[in-house]
């Protein structure tokens, strides 16, 4: 098969310079900042900026499923409910990589992050991964697929 276009990689499909929530901050802050910001999680960083961890709209949906976490609302900590350690992706992955990474891990983005392996640089989620999906088969067969 002669590709015109080769895979893009994570870099060309993130969304860069990610909103990050602080592991010590409300989750109440933390929550209003993904309900204003429009977003389903972002990554978590220490005081450092060094990623811990990804806070979830999952996470926030379970702490309010959970009484015991529901109750204690008002004094947790992003901490208490964020998963870590974050799945991360370099910049130069595959999108084909990514989503294989994401499938396995079970997760609905990754952190892209720097270099140092720990600085987050961008957000890949399954949004982005379909996008290119779409945009890939569009410049393979020079088609838009319409079923209109």
């Amino acid at each position: 098969m002669n590709r015109l276009h080769s895979v893009p990689t994570v870099e060309d499909i993130m969304t860069p310079e990610p909103i990050v929530l602080w592991a010590d901050e409300s989750v109440q802050a933390a929550a209003r900042m993904l309900e204003e910001n429009e977003i389903s999680g972002a990554p978590v960083v220490d005081d450092a900026g060094c990623l811990v961890g990804v806070l979830s709209e999952s996470d926030l949906v379970r702490a309010r499923a959970t009484e015991r976490l529901w109750s204690r609302w008002p004094g947790l900590q992003v901490r208490h409910l964020m998963h870590g350690p974050a799945m991360t992706a370099g910049a130069s992955m595959s999108v084909v990589e990514a989503a294989e990474v994401m499938e396995k891990g079970h997760v609905h983005r990754l952190v892209v992050v720097g270099d140092d392996q720990v600085t987050p640089i961008g957000v890949v989620s399954m949004s982005d991964l379909v996008r290119a999906m779409v945009g890939e088969r569009e410049a393979e067969t020079g088609v838009l697929d319409d079923d209109e």
